[in-house]
Order: C-alpha cells, then structure tokens, then sequence
C-alpha cells in the first residue's frame, strides 16, 4: 500500500499529534494526589456538605491555645545567671595594688568589704530593668561548681549601690574616696547565661502538648453552612496534615483519571472545533496552533506548580496574560474562547471552583474588551487597572453573597493576590517582543512602529523615489479606509501598503511616477525586457525588506500585490507591434502568489486602481465609478482572488469606498471669478 505524503498530510498528522500531546501533558501536570479540596477560613460558613473523619486522628489545639498555655508556662520560667568569681579575684588583685602604699590594716578592711558585694554579686542595670519588666522577682544563679540556686533580685547589687554600700561600711573606707577611685574596681560578675535559659525554656515546653483529645472514625466535624469556629478550623486542618502524613492522597482512583481525560479531552476538542470552523487562517497554520496551546500548556504547568509546591495563593498567577496575548496577535472571539477553555480546565485542579470560574471569566472579558488595538503602552497599564477593578468588584459581590454580613468580611490578603496578578500584566511588553522573535507573528506594536515615516528607512525611500512614496501613502490611506470597511485588518493593510513598493527605489526611474523629465528609459528596450524590469521591483522589494528584518507578513504584501497579474502595458504593446507572434505570457506575468488574506487582496484592488486614476482623462463621477469597476472586475476575471477568503459583498464595499475616496481626491474646485476691468478702472 503506497501513501502520498505531501505537505498538508503532514501537518494534518502533526496538528492530531499536538492535540494529543497537549492532552496527554495537561492531564500529566494535574497534580497526582487527592488532597481535601475544601477552602475555608475561620469565622466563616462551611460552604460543602457535613465532613465527618475517615479514621482517628489528634486534632491540633489552636493556636490561640497554644499561645496561651505558652506564655502561662514562660510566666513561671526563672531565667539563669552565672556568677564568674575570676571577675572578682581580678578586681580585687587590682584593688590591692592601688593600695599599696596604705597599711595593711586598710588593705584588708578595703578588700574584705569589695569580697562581700562580690559574693553577693553585682548585676548589671539593663538586666535589671529587663528582669522587672518581665516582673521577676528571683533568679537562677548557676555557681562556678555548676551548681546553681535561687536568688532574690534584690539581695544583688548594682555597680552603683555596690559602691554606696563599701563606703558606708567604715569611715575610714569614706576617707579614701578623694584619693582612689574605688568605683573603677566594681564590675558585673552576674551575667546572663543564654545558653543555659534557652536549653530550661525548650525542656519547659516539651511539656505543653499541641493536640487535644481525639477525634475518632465517623464522627461529625462540621455541617453544611455552621461557622467555623477556632477549635473546627483546627480539627479540619488537622485533618489535612493527615492526610498528608498517611499518604493516603498519592494514587488516584482509575475513575477520577478517566473523568478527568474525557473533560479535559472535552475541552481541548472545543477549542480546535471553534479554530477549524471559525478561524481557518489560525488553524491552517501548524505555528499558530502551536502558539496557542503553547501558552495554555504554560498556565496549567504554573498554576500546578503553584499548587504543589508553593504555599501562595493560585490567584497570584496573570491568568488573564494569555487572553491580552491571543488576543494582541489574532482577534478577540479567539483570545476569549482560549481563555475560557483553559479556566474550565484548570477547574479539575482548584480549590472553590465556582469562585475560580466566575472571578477568571470576567477578568478575562474585561480585559479582551480594553485591547482592541495595542498601539500604545499605555494601554497595557490601562487595562491591568480595569481588570484589577473587575477582580475587586466581583470578588466583593461574591463574599456578600457567601457571607451576608459586611465589607470586613473581604480579605485583604485575597486583594493583594489580585493586584499583583493584574500588575504582573505589564509584562505582556516583553513576553510579545520573544513570541514574535520565536514563532514568527507580527503584533499590533510591531506594525505601529513600521508605519513610522520618519523612520530612517522611509525617509530614504522618499528620497530616492519620491513618487512612489507619495503612491504608497496614498494607497495605504485608502487601504485602511477599505478594510475598516469589510472588517479586516486595518493596521496591517496601512503597514503592508507602505512597504509593498519598496523595491522601485533601487531603479525609481523606470517607473513613470518618479519621471518628472518625460523621458521613459524603458520605451527605448525591448518589451519583454522592459517588462521584466518593471516586476523585478517585486523580489527587489522582497530582498530589501528581509535586509530590513522586515515580518514575513508584510513581506506578503510585496510579494502579492500584482499576483499572477500581466504587465498590461508592455503585454498589450508586444501584441499590436506583433500581431502574427504568439507572445510568451511567461516573460510578461508576475510571478506571484496570488493574494491570500483579506488584506492582501484589499492591496491589491487599492493598488490598481490608485495607479489607474493618474491615467484618467477626466474626473467626472461616471469615469470614476466606471474606472473602478473595471479595475476590480479585470481582476476578479483574472482569477486573482481565488485564493482570498473575501466575499462578494466585501469586494463591492471595497469598490464603494473606492469610488468616494478617489471623488474626493479629484474634486473639482470652483473658478473664482476676475474683477471687470473698466469697472476696476473706474474705482
């Protein structure tokens, strides 16, 4: 059996392998395990049906519990304190050597008072505050046997009452306070010991337990709308950690697996059904269909991520990037399908789907609604601002809903989440300008800046063939009328228009529009190498645009805008001066394609009959609207719209906007009438 696989078999068979795949990868990031999908929050309703425990379990105590029987328990912790006598015998030896030349009598009498408020200890002033602001009366005092005992705080000195005391011991102590500063030799040999109050602190609370009682097998946690008090929210998130701790959530049933293949199968078909009927152009293209269930793919993966490794909420993620950039790139109806197809997949997976779908779905039609065209940054920030509002007001309305009770009831934290998924929408700039680099798509901000002329590029393009670039204005201003008309891209056909004669400013003078002397080179050659000049403008103009960097789209209109059409000058001249030679249409017939869109035949039609109204005898309305209509019909006879996707009706839309455009171009103006001469004479 022999197989014929040409070009569009072959991608007809890797369009079915991506749906495949894309199915296949999306059902692989689903996360594996079957948590409990609840969300709750303390102080509100229980929005499921009663939760009863599927085994025993300790419930946690909570942490406001928790808290208390802590500091009920650190309200009775004695902190510790060492007693370091090297201080004292230091000081002392100190002491003594200062007093060397005092008898000895009142050496002893000096050191044995300072041995007294050293065995007693002398603690510092900050530790003393910090001990009565904590409102502790004794301490833990660890002696250099390491043995410790309790002492009251105020059998201890400071270095100040330590001083006062040895010289209000003896007179003689008092007389030689002028002669030797006695303070100097007192310093605190009671210090903090963290080391040995951290370690009493742990062994303290090794003893405060975290859970409470028991919750056994079938019994009732919560039922449907009662309020989750403290002591609920801990049973049930006790439940959840273990869950997590039996591992009970690591397989999933083969039922859930093939409920979740058929939706997800489901929702992927719709999305190619809606590209196939509805948007042939986006669906005949293999990259196209990549780009987009590229960036779907990317959404579920993050938001997977999010929840199975990451604590922070999934509303944190800009969902609504992958409308603004299906829709910057193709159309509205496309960007708001795609959008909603992945919300109802990504449903499988969140917790409160019902809130996900309604918060999602607005978010991604308010912001469809500001991006119309994104021509200029600002745009961008606008509409992250109008989606930030959707997210607030809907979210509001629906705790009113849930809740019933008031504002405060909105959490703040939720908010948050929000305004930074609707910031992180400023991010569009960059991730367009690599989407265009990778799959090759052009972008409203990309054509906004080729249709600059003052550009450097136009600008040489004026100079070099001013007469063609006054033709290429005049048919890109009727090319955007036109296609606004039948409702097609207007931004590309003005950008296409501008670019599409670029090839006759490498040889302007062989086209009559840039012949201000009258005198035509190409009369003087032959006619089949006349006309082979003339549409060698059209791969002259391909090379320089690709020179350019230029998007192949707009490299589409250059090479499209005559078609297979004939140069009917040269064509019909060779005929009258041969008329016994058959001519050889090849040498005379643009090489193509044929236009292919809507824009690039609105192009063409323009082009044409731009050109032909130079030629005009007269401006009248019969010879305009006849003129058009034998332009446009030349060609609809010529076969060279076969390949367009336009309509009847949208060509005689064009033919109307042609019609007024080109009457307005070549109005008539009124004579202004001269002043008689005798009757100026006589004034």
């Amino acid at each position: 059996m022999k197989f014929n696989f040409n070009k569009k078999s072959v991608q007809t068979l890797l369009k079915m392998a991506m749906f495949v795949i894309l199915t296949a990868a999306v059902i692989e990031l689903f996360p594996s395990d079957d948590k409990l999908d609840f969300n709750y929050e303390e102080g509100k309703s229980w929005a499921y049906d009663a939760l009863t425990a599927p085994f025993d379990f300790l419930p946690l105590k909570p942490e406001k519990e928790i808290e208390r029987e802590r500091n009920q328990l650190l309200n009775n912790f004695v902190p510790y304190f060492s007693l370091d006598t090297a201080i004292a015998s230091e000081q002392i030896q100190k002491l003594k050597n200062s007093l060397a030349n005092e008898d000895e009598f009142t050496r002893n009498l000096v050191t044995k008072q300072f041995s007294k408020v050293y065995e007693r200890g002398i603690i510092s002033i900050d530790d003393l505050n910090q001990l009565a602001k904590n409102n502790l009366t004794q301490i833990n005092c660890i002696l250099p046997n390491r043995e410790s005992k309790r002492l009251n705080i105020s059998s201890l000195y400071t270095q100040k009452t330590a001083y006062e005391a040895i010289l209000t011991a003896s007179p003689q102590i008092y007389s030689l306070m002028n002669d030797y500063n006695l303070n100097l030799y007192l310093t605190e040999n009671v210090k903090y010991d963290s080391l040995a109050s951290e370690s009493s602190k742990n062994e303290l609370l090794k003893g405060l337990s975290q859970t409470t009682g028991m919750v056994y097998s079938g019994e009732k946690i919560i039922d449907k709308g009662e309020i989750i008090t403290p002591e609920i929210y801990a049973k049930i998130h006790s439940l959840s950690i273990e869950y997590d701790k039996r591992h009970i959530n690591m397989q999933k049933s083969p039922f859930e697996i093939i409920g979740e293949l058929i939706l997800v199968l489901l929702f992927i078909t719709l999305l190619f059904s809606y590209i196939y009927v509805f948007r042939p152009r986006i669906y005949d293209s293999f990259s196209n269909l990549f780009f987009i269930a590229l960036i779907i793919l990317l959404i579920v993966a993050i938001t997977s991520l999010i929840i199975r490794f990451s604590t922070f909420s999934i509303y944190i993620i800009p969902f609504t990037l992958l409308p603004v950039i299906i829709r910057v790139f193709f159309d509205s109806r496309t960007a708001l399908f795609s959008h909603i197809v992945t919300v109802l997949i990504l449903t499988l997976i969140v917790d409160n789907p019902f809130q996900f779908v309604i918060l999602q779905i607005t978010a991604g039609m308010t912001a469809v609604a500001n991006m119309k065209d994104l021509t200029q940054r600002s745009q961008l920030a606008q509409t992250a601002l109008y989606v930030f509002i959707c997210y607030f007001v809907t979210y509001t309305g629906l705790e009113f809903i849930k809740e019933g009770h008031s504002l405060a009831n909105v959490h703040l934290m939720m908010l948050i989440f929000l305004l930074i998924s609707s910031f992180m929408m400023l991010f569009a700039y960059i991730l367009i300008y690599f989407i265009e680099k990778i799959f090759g798509l052009v972008s409203s901000i990309t054509l906004v800046e080729l249709t600059n002329i003052n550009s450097d590029f136009m600008i040489g393009f004026a100079e070099k063939a001013p007469g063609t670039f006054q033709h290429t204005l005049q048919v890109s201003n009727l090319a955007t009328e036109a296609a606004k008309a039948i409702n097609a891209n207007a931004l590309l056909v003005r950008t296409g228009a501008l670019y599409h004669d670029i090839g006759k400013s490498l040889h302007p003078e062989y086209f009559t529009e840039n012949q201000t002397d009258g005198n035509n080179p190409l009369l003087e050659l032959d006619y089949a190498d006349a006309a082979k000049l003339i549409m060698a403008h059209v791969a002259d103009g391909v090379q320089m645009a690709k020179k350019q960097h230029i998007p192949e789209q707009i490299i589409n209109f250059i090479i499209t805008h005559h078609g297979t059409s004939k140069t009917k000058y040269f064509y019909n001249s060779f005929i009258n001066a041969n008329p016994n030679i058959t001519p050889d249409d090849a040498a005379f017939t643009y090489p193509g394609p044929r236009p292919n869109t809507k824009e690039t035949a609105i192009l063409m039609m323009v082009d044409a009959v731009e050109a032909r109204s130079h030629s005009l005898q007269e401006y009248t309305v019969e010879s305009i609207d006849a003129m058009v209509e034998d332009m446009i019909d030349s060609q609809i006879a010529d076969g060279q719209f076969k390949n367009a996707p336009i309509s009847f009706l949208d060509v005689e839309k064009v033919k109307y906007i042609l019609k007024e455009k080109v009457k307005s171009i070549y109005h008539t103006r009124i004579t202004y009438p001269k002043i008689n001469e005798e009757e100026e004479n006589k004034n």
